[in-house]
């Protein structure tokens, strides 16, 4: 028998259950589980990353330790109070006590990590051109990559040395030259907007989905570590922040108001910042219209929306007015250099067929091909299920990036915040009555997303399934010491039946080094030629010499070029030492 069954019960009272369902105060008061449950995961993510900053800051700035150590005794507590304070006034200040906590630690970590990255490097010297009254745009800089420093190659055999970005970060970098020395500067700026973007939208969000907020720009270490290698994203990142958050209310009534307008103002700030807004821009743009036409018809819709984006280019034209008149063709090069420079393969995307899975492709273009198509096609079906698809406005431009010649996680990562700016404040419910053109039947609007989706699909399947134009074979690998390469030798065979003009450079795992010089071979290799290559080690401002990675790793030999765009690769045994 069961003991449920045999245990005597006390006359007139009732069992309880272990875990009560009813709150000890007035249900009105007491915080909603899954708002206690938020608040945890927002302090468990300040976790992450925080002890190797601790582990440096106790060798080098024992003060910011014993401010990191403070944090943590902040965090174990507000793990304890966010299971036990009974009222929602009260979980709502340990919010805030978290996000303060995480601003803390954020500013710790760039105390101790300002270096920065090529990116930061680059906007550091284009402030200090500019307020030296010198041309920002066109001028190469190799002096700032170092051994440090991240070059960035192109499939040309050269490299990217100067500034690819719109004015907005090196303008707000400018007056904090003074900061310190190297990219300080820059690293100041990306961070400081981060923080600012992060209480910006904790301000905006309803209360209880405040923890998202501090989780998603602070929590993780994610986002902290992008803002302190000095990505100009991140200044974009934060300028969106407002635009987004409850976008399609924005003008509602038919009035844009002074809100509607510095929403505008941020979103044109934030194309001149970077230019992955220049992606988002389109979806909000038809989102919004669609929205308001649900709303107010066709002609106050267009003239509302003509006023918001009059608004925005005004404020993107503000920022680039001094560039666009003292530097005018520099400056259009260096703010579409990231679509024109022809940087060579990188990324976890699509691209990763060619670099790793197979020996190369003659079709590289057809990635960017794709790329473009892909964002063309997803627009178009964003148009057409505008009613289902409009919460995904944040979203969907990123995914063409995954079909790009540079696919790098970074164009998704840092602008995850405003995917949970739009999942909280611009649900479903904000498109049910938003225009949609009228095509027919469902499977007619299925059927042209569909065809609006093949060209992309089309163009990376061709880029994928391309073959390598160059067949290398190594001959020799002489060595000038037990562990440096002096020379290479090798063999390439032009299977194609055009000339190419191949550069050569060894990697090993992901990403990419410098390019080899060619010692002795021809610059170009007509069709169906075979050829001796000499090579030598890259010439670096600390020498020329290459160090042999131990037996094992995989060692690749890759040749680009340019015209075509074409990648083949070889693989080179190592010699054991």
């Amino acid at each position: 028998m069961h003991l449920a069954d045999t245990k005597p019960l006390t006359p007139g009272r009732r069992t309880q259950p272990a875990v009560s369902a009813a709150p000890e105060h007035p249900a009105s008061d007491a915080p909603a589980q899954w708002h206690r449950v938020l608040t945890l995961l927002a302090d468990i993510s300040l976790f992450i990353g925080t002890r190797a900053v601790w582990t440096q800051a106790a060798s080098h700035r024992p003060a910011v330790a014993a401010v990191i150590s403070v944090c943590y005794a902040s965090i174990l507590i507000c793990g304890v109070l966010a299971l036990t304070v009974r009222r929602r006034r009260s979980l709502a200040r340990l919010d805030l006590l978290i996000l303060l906590t995480a601003v803390t630690l954020t500013l710790c970590a760039w105390v101790l990590l300002h270096q920065g990255s090529d990116e930061a490097q680059l906007t550091t010297q284009a402030a200090k051109e500019l307020a030296a009254g010198h041309p920002m745009y066109g001028r190469p800089w190799p002096w700032l990559f170092g051994r440090t420093v991240a070059l960035t190659p192109t499939v040309t055999g050269t490299y990217d040395l100067t500034y690819g970005y719109p004015p907005l970060a090196p303008l707000l970098t400018a007056p904090l030259l003074g900061l310190g020395h190297g990219a300080a500067p820059a690293t100041a700026v990306s961070t400081a907007a981060l923080v600012i973007g992060a209480v910006l939208l904790w301000r905006m969000l309803p209360t209880p989905w405040r923890p998202a907020a501090t989780m998603a720009f602070l929590g993780f270490g994610i986002l902290p570590q992008y803002a302190r290698l000095g990505y100009p994203a991140i200044v974009a990142l934060a300028l969106l922040v407002p635009v987004v958050v409850a976008w399609p209310r924005i003008g509602k009534g038919g009035r844009l108001g002074t809100s509607g307008l510095a929403r505008a103002a941020c979103l044109g700030a934030a194309c001149a910042a970077q230019q992955l807004p220049w992606f988002l821009a389109p979806f909000l743009l038809a989102g919004l219209y669609a929205v308001r036409r649900g709303e107010l018809g066709p002609r106050r819709a267009a003239l509302l929306l003509l006023r918001f984006t009059g608004t925005a280019a005004l404020a993107w034209l503000l920022l680039n007015t001094y560039f666009l008149v003292s530097e005018p063709s520099a400056w259009l090069d260096g703010i579409a250099l990231p679509l024109t420079q022809g940087a060579v393969l990188h990324g976890q995307g699509l691209v990763d067929v060619s670099l790793y899975l197979t020996n190369g492709s003659d079709r590289l273009d057809w990635y960017s091909h794709a790329s473009l198509l892909l964002a063309a096609g997803l627009f178009a079906v964003f148009v057409l299920f505008i009613r289902r698809l409009g919460p995904t406005a944040t979203v969907l431009p990123w995914c063409a990036f995954f079909l790009a010649t540079r696919s790098q996680d970074g164009y998704y990562l840092m602008m995850t915040p405003l995917w949970l700016a739009s999942a909280i404040t611009a649900p479903a419910a904000e498109f049910t009555q938003a225009w949609q053109p009228r095509l027919g039947t469902h499977r007619t609007r299925i059927a042209l997303a569909a065809l609006a989706l093949a060209p992309a699909l089309l163009a990376a399947t061709l880029a994928a399934t391309g073959e390598p134009p160059l067949r290398m074979q190594v001959t020799a690998l002489h060595r000038s010491r037990l562990v440096t390469a002096s020379r290479l030798h090798l063999t390439v065979t032009n299977t194609s039946g055009t000339a190419l003009t191949p550069h050569f450079m060894l990697t090993t795992g992901q990403g990419m080094s410098r390019y080899w010089r060619i010692v002795h071979g021809p610059k170009s290799l007509p069709p169906h030629t075979t050829a001796s290559y000499d090579l030598g080690p890259p010439t670096t401002p600390y020498g020329g010499r290459y160090v042999i990675p131990r037996a094992g790793r995989h060692l690749r030999l890759r040749a680009f070029t340019a015209d075509p765009q074409t990648l083949s690769t070889a693989y080179v045994s190592l010699p054991s030492w």
